[in-house]
């Protein structure tokens, strides 16, 4: 089974990703993520709160990671990370996680 980082880092590499809470809100309102990715370790909760009832309403896979920090890194970003959206996976397997 594949990390969620190593899919997000192959998606990232090879297709095209959204970052950010208000990005991803975007493209799952769209209906053009494929997957979604939700920090655990968000302060305050309410930052993020809005998107498992949004990727369910709109049937896309929503996915936790356990680090903010390591989100960002995987998405190549030197900041931190709340939201990472998959809009296409390119080589990265979604369906592995």
């Amino acid at each position: 089974m594949a990390s969620v980082y190593d899919v997000v880092e192959k998606a990232a590499k090879t297709g095209k990703v959204d970052k950010g809470v208000n990005e991803v809100t975007k493209a799952v309102e769209r209906k053009t993520a494929k997957l979604v990715v939700v920090a655990k370790d968000v302060e305050p909760k309410e930052i993020t709160a809005h998107l498992p009832i949004l990727c369910k309403d709109n049937g896309i896979k929503i996915v936790e990671a356990d680090s903010k920090e390591k989100l960002g890194i995987s998405v190549g970003i030197s900041r931190p990370a709340a939201a990472v959206a998959v809009v296409e996976p390119g080589e990265a397997d979604i369906n592995s996680i």
